[in-house]
Protein backbone atom coordinates (compact mmCIF):
# COMPACT_ATOMS: atom_id res chain seq x y z
CA UNK A 1 0.00 0.00 0.00
CA UNK A 2 1.05 3.63 -1.25
CA UNK A 3 2.50 6.11 2.09
CA UNK A 4 2.49 9.45 0.44
CA UNK A 5 2.83 12.23 2.14
CA UNK A 6 1.03 15.66 1.31
CA UNK A 7 3.60 16.74 -1.08
CA UNK A 8 4.34 13.86 -2.61
CA UNK A 9 0.80 13.50 -3.54
CA UNK A 10 0.58 16.50 -5.15
CA UNK A 11 3.77 16.38 -7.23
CA UNK A 12 2.07 13.10 -8.52
CA UNK A 13 -1.00 14.38 -9.10
CA UNK A 14 0.74 17.40 -11.24
CA UNK A 15 2.95 15.62 -13.12
CA UNK A 16 1.29 12.07 -13.55
CA UNK A 17 -2.35 12.87 -13.71
CA UNK A 18 -2.33 10.61 -16.98
CA UNK A 19 -1.69 7.67 -14.85
CA UNK A 20 -4.20 8.62 -12.49
CA UNK A 21 -6.66 8.59 -15.22
CA UNK A 22 -5.83 5.30 -16.59
CA UNK A 23 -5.38 4.14 -12.58
CA UNK A 24 -9.15 5.41 -11.84
CA UNK A 25 -10.32 3.50 -14.97
CA UNK A 26 -8.63 0.50 -14.07
CA UNK A 27 -10.32 0.52 -11.14
CA UNK A 28 -13.80 1.37 -12.25
CA UNK A 29 -13.66 -1.66 -14.61
CA UNK A 30 -12.45 -4.15 -11.92
CA UNK A 31 -15.25 -3.06 -9.59
CA UNK A 32 -17.67 -4.57 -12.97
CA UNK A 33 -15.81 -8.21 -12.27
CA UNK A 34 -17.67 -10.39 -10.66
CA UNK A 35 -16.42 -11.73 -7.23
CA UNK A 36 -15.05 -14.84 -8.58
CA UNK A 37 -13.33 -12.80 -11.27
CA UNK A 38 -12.03 -10.76 -9.04
CA UNK A 39 -10.80 -13.03 -6.59
CA UNK A 40 -8.67 -14.47 -9.57
CA UNK A 41 -6.63 -11.27 -9.81
CA UNK A 42 -3.27 -11.45 -8.43
CA UNK A 43 -4.26 -8.44 -5.79
CA UNK A 44 -1.75 -10.07 -3.45
CA UNK A 45 1.62 -11.59 -2.64
CA UNK A 46 1.58 -14.31 -5.53
CA UNK A 47 4.32 -16.29 -6.61
CA UNK A 48 4.63 -17.85 -10.54
CA UNK A 49 3.17 -21.47 -11.15
CA UNK A 50 6.10 -23.47 -11.21
CA UNK A 51 8.11 -20.32 -10.64
CA UNK A 52 7.75 -19.43 -7.12
CA UNK A 53 9.08 -16.21 -7.59
CA UNK A 54 7.41 -13.60 -4.81
CA UNK A 55 5.68 -10.66 -5.97
CA UNK A 56 3.09 -7.67 -6.06
CA UNK A 57 1.61 -7.24 -9.15
CA UNK A 58 -1.20 -4.99 -7.92
CA UNK A 59 -4.24 -3.30 -10.08
CA UNK A 60 -4.45 -4.88 -13.53
CA UNK A 61 -2.43 -3.11 -15.76
CA UNK A 62 -1.12 -0.06 -13.68
CA UNK A 63 0.39 -2.54 -10.98
CA UNK A 64 2.86 -1.12 -8.93
CA UNK A 65 3.53 2.36 -11.84
CA UNK A 66 2.86 4.69 -9.14
CA UNK A 67 5.02 3.08 -6.87
CA UNK A 68 7.73 3.53 -9.07
CA UNK A 69 7.34 6.62 -10.29
CA UNK A 70 7.17 8.31 -6.99
CA UNK A 71 10.28 6.04 -6.00
CA UNK A 72 12.22 7.62 -9.00
CA UNK A 73 10.91 11.17 -8.84
CA UNK A 74 11.84 11.27 -4.43
CA UNK A 75 15.62 12.12 -3.58
CA UNK A 76 16.44 8.22 -3.54
CA UNK A 77 15.43 7.15 -6.50
CA UNK A 78 14.13 4.08 -7.97
CA UNK A 79 16.32 2.08 -5.57
CA UNK A 80 13.83 2.84 -3.16
CA UNK A 81 11.36 1.36 -4.66
CA UNK A 82 13.55 -1.78 -5.24
CA UNK A 83 15.17 -2.23 -2.03
CA UNK A 84 11.56 -1.96 -0.42
CA UNK A 85 10.57 -5.06 -2.41
CA UNK A 86 13.32 -7.03 -1.54
CA UNK A 87 12.18 -6.41 2.25
CA UNK A 88 9.04 -7.78 1.61
CA UNK A 89 9.58 -10.34 -1.18
CA UNK A 90 13.22 -11.64 -1.00
CA UNK A 91 16.07 -10.57 -3.72
CA UNK A 92 14.51 -12.42 -6.36
CA UNK A 93 10.49 -10.22 -6.58
CA UNK A 94 8.26 -9.88 -9.46
CA UNK A 95 5.90 -7.00 -10.15
CA UNK A 96 3.86 -5.14 -13.32
CA UNK A 97 5.14 -1.81 -14.63
CA UNK A 98 3.22 0.22 -17.09
CA UNK A 99 1.16 -2.97 -17.63
CA UNK A 100 3.84 -5.49 -18.25
CA UNK A 101 4.98 -8.07 -15.48
CA UNK A 102 8.71 -7.73 -14.72
CA UNK A 103 10.54 -9.89 -12.68
CA UNK A 104 13.66 -8.39 -11.09
CA UNK A 105 17.36 -9.47 -11.38
CA UNK A 106 19.30 -9.26 -8.33
CA UNK A 107 22.93 -10.40 -9.24
CA UNK A 108 25.55 -9.56 -11.49
CA UNK A 109 26.06 -13.18 -12.46
CA UNK A 110 22.12 -13.08 -13.33
CA UNK A 111 23.09 -10.09 -15.48
CA UNK A 112 25.63 -11.47 -17.07
CA UNK A 113 23.33 -14.77 -17.99
CA UNK A 114 21.04 -12.75 -19.40
CA UNK A 115 23.36 -10.49 -21.44
CA UNK A 116 25.28 -12.58 -22.54
CA UNK A 117 22.16 -14.57 -24.25
CA UNK A 118 21.42 -11.10 -25.63
CA UNK A 119 18.44 -12.11 -29.27
CA UNK A 120 19.50 -15.58 -28.69
CA UNK A 121 16.82 -16.32 -25.40
CA UNK A 122 16.19 -12.50 -24.56
CA UNK A 123 15.11 -9.74 -26.49
CA UNK A 124 15.07 -6.14 -25.77
CA UNK A 125 12.21 -4.75 -23.49
CA UNK A 126 11.02 -1.71 -23.54
CA UNK A 127 7.70 0.06 -23.04
CA UNK A 128 5.28 0.55 -25.39
CA UNK A 129 5.33 4.78 -24.67
CA UNK A 130 9.67 4.52 -24.93
CA UNK A 131 9.12 2.88 -28.26
CA UNK A 132 6.10 4.78 -29.72
CA UNK A 133 8.10 8.00 -28.81
CA UNK A 134 11.47 7.28 -30.52
CA UNK A 135 10.15 5.32 -33.69
CA UNK A 136 10.01 1.89 -35.01
CA UNK A 137 13.04 2.35 -36.66
CA UNK A 138 14.63 3.32 -33.70
CA UNK A 139 17.94 1.17 -32.67
CA UNK A 140 15.99 0.90 -29.64
CA UNK A 141 13.13 -1.08 -31.55
CA UNK A 142 14.15 -2.74 -34.16
CA UNK A 143 14.60 -6.43 -34.57
CA UNK A 144 17.87 -8.26 -34.08
CA UNK A 145 19.97 -7.98 -37.63
CA UNK A 146 18.28 -4.56 -38.82
CA UNK A 147 20.16 -3.58 -35.09
CA UNK A 148 23.12 -4.63 -36.47
CA UNK A 149 22.77 -2.90 -39.57
CA UNK A 150 22.04 0.22 -38.40
CA UNK A 151 24.28 0.28 -35.61
CA UNK A 152 27.55 -0.29 -37.42
CA UNK A 153 26.10 2.99 -40.11
CA UNK A 154 25.49 5.00 -37.08
CA UNK A 155 29.12 4.53 -35.17
CA UNK A 156 30.97 5.20 -38.85
CA UNK A 157 30.67 8.84 -38.64
CA UNK A 158 32.37 8.83 -34.97
CA UNK A 159 35.76 8.39 -35.91
CA UNK A 160 38.88 9.53 -33.70
CA UNK A 161 39.13 12.31 -36.21
CA UNK A 162 35.54 13.61 -35.93
CA UNK A 163 35.75 13.49 -32.08
CA UNK A 164 38.64 15.87 -32.19
CA UNK A 165 37.36 18.30 -33.92
CA UNK A 166 34.51 18.12 -32.49
CA UNK A 167 36.21 17.97 -28.29
CA UNK A 168 37.82 21.88 -29.23
CA UNK A 169 34.42 22.77 -30.62
CA UNK A 170 32.56 21.72 -26.97
CA UNK A 171 35.95 22.92 -24.97
CA UNK A 172 35.07 26.45 -26.52
CA UNK A 173 32.02 26.86 -25.82
CA UNK A 174 32.04 25.68 -22.33
CA UNK A 175 34.61 28.02 -21.61
CA UNK A 176 32.37 30.99 -23.07
CA UNK A 177 29.54 29.67 -21.06
CA UNK A 178 31.05 29.16 -17.91
CA UNK A 179 32.49 32.21 -18.49
CA UNK A 180 29.37 34.55 -18.45
CA UNK A 181 28.25 32.54 -15.64
CA UNK A 182 31.19 33.60 -13.75
CA UNK A 183 30.98 37.20 -14.70
CA UNK A 184 26.82 37.17 -13.55
CA UNK A 185 28.30 36.10 -9.89
CA UNK A 186 25.00 33.88 -9.58
CA UNK A 187 24.24 30.69 -8.82
CA UNK A 188 22.82 27.91 -11.15
CA UNK A 189 21.51 24.32 -11.18
CA UNK A 190 24.40 22.03 -12.29
CA UNK A 191 21.83 19.70 -13.86
CA UNK A 192 19.80 22.88 -15.82
CA UNK A 193 22.98 23.70 -17.38
CA UNK A 194 24.80 20.59 -18.30
CA UNK A 195 20.83 19.80 -19.94
CA UNK A 196 21.71 23.03 -21.92
CA UNK A 197 25.21 22.18 -22.90
CA UNK A 198 24.66 18.74 -24.13
CA UNK A 199 21.64 18.96 -25.79
CA UNK A 200 23.38 22.07 -27.80
CA UNK A 201 26.69 20.01 -28.29
CA UNK A 202 24.73 16.99 -30.04
CA UNK A 203 22.42 19.44 -32.08
CA UNK A 204 25.63 20.89 -33.13
CA UNK A 205 27.67 17.61 -33.65
CA UNK A 206 24.74 15.52 -35.26
CA UNK A 207 22.77 18.75 -37.46
CA UNK A 208 25.15 21.43 -37.53
CA UNK A 209 22.07 23.30 -35.45
CA UNK A 210 23.48 26.10 -33.86
CA UNK A 211 20.50 28.91 -34.43
CA UNK A 212 18.99 29.48 -30.67
CA UNK A 213 15.56 29.98 -31.46
CA UNK A 214 15.89 26.33 -33.79
CA UNK A 215 17.61 24.73 -31.14
CA UNK A 216 14.98 25.96 -28.24
CA UNK A 217 12.29 24.81 -29.92
CA UNK A 218 13.72 21.55 -30.64
CA UNK A 219 14.63 21.43 -27.39
CA UNK A 220 11.07 22.42 -26.77
CA UNK A 221 9.69 19.29 -28.60
CA UNK A 222 12.87 16.69 -27.58
CA UNK A 223 12.03 17.27 -23.68
CA UNK A 224 8.09 16.72 -24.36
CA UNK A 225 8.69 13.31 -26.33
CA UNK A 226 11.25 12.68 -23.34
CA UNK A 227 9.17 13.19 -20.56
CA UNK A 228 6.60 10.88 -22.13
CA UNK A 229 8.59 7.88 -22.53
CA UNK A 230 7.71 6.45 -19.38
CA UNK A 231 3.72 6.64 -19.23
CA UNK A 232 0.32 4.92 -20.15
CA UNK A 233 0.29 4.91 -24.08
CA UNK A 234 -3.39 6.86 -24.38
CA UNK A 235 -3.82 9.34 -26.79
CA UNK A 236 -5.82 11.62 -24.30
CA UNK A 237 -5.71 15.50 -24.49
CA UNK A 238 -3.38 16.79 -21.87
CA UNK A 239 -1.68 13.92 -20.72
CA UNK A 240 2.51 13.43 -21.37
CA UNK A 241 2.18 10.54 -23.47
CA UNK A 242 -0.14 12.75 -25.72
CA UNK A 243 2.14 15.85 -25.64
CA UNK A 244 4.87 13.61 -26.53
CA UNK A 245 3.77 12.29 -29.58
CA UNK A 246 2.37 15.53 -30.83
CA UNK A 247 5.87 16.60 -30.10
CA UNK A 248 7.74 13.90 -31.76
CA UNK A 249 5.76 14.89 -35.00
CA UNK A 250 6.65 17.98 -35.06
CA UNK A 251 10.12 17.11 -34.70
CA UNK A 252 10.31 14.55 -37.66
CA UNK A 253 8.99 17.44 -39.69
CA UNK A 254 11.76 19.38 -38.88
CA UNK A 255 14.51 16.67 -39.38
CA UNK A 256 12.71 16.30 -42.66
CA UNK A 257 12.79 20.02 -43.44
CA UNK A 258 16.94 20.23 -42.53
CA UNK A 259 17.20 16.87 -44.95
CA UNK A 260 15.76 18.42 -47.85
CA UNK A 261 17.32 21.63 -47.32
CA UNK A 262 20.61 19.24 -47.69
CA UNK A 263 19.30 17.02 -50.55
CA UNK A 264 18.58 20.27 -52.55
CA UNK A 265 22.03 22.22 -52.28
CA UNK A 266 20.64 24.86 -50.05
CA UNK A 267 22.48 24.04 -46.78
CA UNK A 268 25.98 21.37 -46.50
CA UNK A 269 28.15 21.04 -43.00
CA UNK A 270 30.57 18.49 -42.32
CA UNK A 271 28.27 16.39 -39.15
CA UNK A 272 26.39 13.26 -39.12
CA UNK A 273 23.68 13.88 -40.93
CA UNK A 274 25.46 14.60 -43.99
CA UNK A 275 27.44 11.41 -43.21
CA UNK A 276 24.12 9.30 -43.69
CA UNK A 277 23.25 11.53 -46.90
CA UNK A 278 26.43 10.64 -48.70
CA UNK A 279 24.92 7.18 -48.49
CA UNK A 280 22.30 7.98 -50.91
CA UNK A 281 23.66 6.24 -53.90
CA UNK A 282 25.02 3.13 -51.83
CA UNK A 283 23.43 -0.44 -51.63
CA UNK A 284 19.95 -0.71 -49.38
CA UNK A 285 22.08 -2.52 -46.86
CA UNK A 286 25.06 0.12 -47.17
CA UNK A 287 22.67 3.58 -46.23
CA UNK A 288 20.06 4.42 -44.07
CA UNK A 289 16.40 5.09 -45.19
CA UNK A 290 15.11 8.36 -44.26
CA UNK A 291 12.74 6.97 -41.51
CA UNK A 292 15.80 5.25 -39.78
CA UNK A 293 17.80 8.84 -39.80
CA UNK A 294 15.08 10.38 -38.12
CA UNK A 295 14.39 8.16 -36.08
CA UNK A 296 18.00 7.96 -34.77
CA UNK A 297 18.34 11.30 -34.57
CA UNK A 298 15.97 11.72 -32.20
CA UNK A 299 17.20 8.62 -30.14
CA UNK A 300 20.81 10.01 -30.32
CA UNK A 301 19.69 13.82 -29.04
CA UNK A 302 17.60 12.27 -26.24
CA UNK A 303 19.77 9.46 -25.08
CA UNK A 304 22.94 11.50 -25.14
CA UNK A 305 21.30 14.49 -23.91
CA UNK A 306 19.98 12.51 -20.74
CA UNK A 307 22.78 10.39 -19.95
CA UNK A 308 25.53 12.57 -20.34
CA UNK A 309 23.87 15.75 -18.08
CA UNK A 310 23.02 13.34 -15.55
CA UNK A 311 27.02 11.99 -15.26
CA UNK A 312 27.79 15.21 -15.12
CA UNK A 313 25.66 16.71 -12.68
CA UNK A 314 26.53 13.56 -10.23
CA UNK A 315 30.42 14.03 -11.09
CA UNK A 316 30.02 17.34 -9.51
CA UNK A 317 27.86 16.25 -6.00
CA UNK A 318 30.34 13.26 -5.43
CA UNK A 319 33.41 15.53 -6.47
CA UNK A 320 31.75 18.04 -3.46
CA UNK A 321 32.08 15.58 -0.90
CA UNK A 322 35.96 14.42 -1.86
CA UNK A 323 38.72 16.88 -1.55
CA UNK A 324 41.00 14.03 -1.96
CA UNK A 325 39.75 13.78 -5.32
CA UNK A 326 39.25 17.21 -6.20
CA UNK A 327 43.13 17.61 -5.34
CA UNK A 328 44.19 14.84 -7.67
CA UNK A 329 41.86 15.93 -10.50
CA UNK A 330 43.06 19.52 -10.01
CA UNK A 331 46.70 18.61 -10.62
CA UNK A 332 45.40 16.74 -13.94
CA UNK A 333 43.73 19.72 -15.13
CA UNK A 334 46.84 21.44 -15.01
CA UNK A 335 47.55 20.17 -18.22
CA UNK A 336 44.92 22.62 -19.70
CA UNK A 337 45.66 25.37 -17.82
CA UNK A 338 49.38 25.01 -19.65
CA UNK A 339 48.17 25.46 -22.94
CA UNK A 340 48.70 28.78 -25.01
CA UNK A 341 45.67 31.17 -24.21
CA UNK A 342 42.92 30.85 -26.71
CA UNK A 343 43.92 27.29 -27.70
CA UNK A 344 41.25 24.62 -27.07
CA UNK A 345 41.76 21.16 -25.57
CA UNK A 346 42.39 18.37 -27.17
CA UNK A 347 41.48 14.70 -27.46
CA UNK A 348 45.45 14.22 -27.13
CA UNK A 349 45.00 16.07 -23.55
CA UNK A 350 42.40 14.09 -22.56
CA UNK A 351 44.50 10.59 -23.05
CA UNK A 352 47.24 12.49 -21.13
CA UNK A 353 44.76 12.76 -18.20
CA UNK A 354 43.79 9.20 -17.21
CA UNK A 355 42.60 10.36 -13.56
CA UNK A 356 39.92 12.05 -15.50
CA UNK A 357 38.26 9.12 -17.06
CA UNK A 358 38.34 7.49 -13.48
CA UNK A 359 36.43 9.89 -12.22
CA UNK A 360 33.78 9.45 -14.73
CA UNK A 361 33.57 5.72 -14.65
CA UNK A 362 33.54 5.50 -10.77
CA UNK A 363 30.56 8.11 -11.30
CA UNK A 364 29.06 5.67 -13.88
CA UNK A 365 29.60 3.07 -11.08
CA UNK A 366 27.85 4.40 -7.73
CA UNK A 367 25.18 6.18 -9.68
CA UNK A 368 24.03 4.71 -12.64
CA UNK A 369 22.33 7.06 -15.03
CA UNK A 370 19.92 4.62 -16.79
CA UNK A 371 16.64 3.28 -14.77
CA UNK A 372 16.50 -0.38 -15.77
CA UNK A 373 17.78 -2.53 -18.38
CA UNK A 374 14.70 -4.50 -19.40
CA UNK A 375 14.78 -7.84 -21.56
CA UNK A 376 12.00 -10.33 -22.61
CA UNK A 377 12.23 -13.70 -22.06
CA UNK A 378 12.05 -15.33 -25.63
CA UNK A 379 11.54 -19.09 -24.08
CA UNK A 380 11.37 -20.71 -20.83
CA UNK A 381 14.35 -20.06 -18.37
CA UNK A 382 16.16 -20.72 -15.26
CA UNK A 383 18.30 -18.26 -13.89
CA UNK A 384 20.50 -19.27 -11.28
CA UNK A 385 17.49 -21.75 -10.07
CA UNK A 386 14.74 -19.76 -10.74
CA UNK A 387 12.02 -20.89 -13.19
CA UNK A 388 10.47 -18.48 -15.51
CA UNK A 389 7.27 -19.47 -17.16
CA UNK A 390 6.56 -17.34 -20.24
CA UNK A 391 3.04 -18.40 -19.73
CA UNK A 392 2.89 -16.84 -16.36
CA UNK A 393 4.69 -13.42 -18.16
Amino acid sequence: MLNLSEEELLFLVRNYYDVFIVAVFSIGLTFLVSKIAWRSLDMTTTSYRGGGIPGRLGLPFVGETLSLLSATSSIKGCYEFVRLRRIWHGKWFKTRIFGQIHVFVPSTEGARAIFSNDFAKFNKGYVKSMADCVGEKSLLCVPHEDHKRIRRLLSEPFSMNSLSTFVQKFDKVLCQELKKLEGGGKSFAVLDFSMKMTFDAMCNMLLSVTDDSLLRKIDKDCTAVSDAMLTFPYMIPGTRYYKGIKARRRLMETFKDIIGRRRSGKESAEDFLQSMLERDSCPPNEKLQDSEIMDNLLTLIIAGQTTTSAAMMWSVKFLDGNREAQERLREQLSIARARPDGASATLEDFKNMPYCLKVVKETLRISNVLLWFPRVALTDCTIEGNYIELKNL
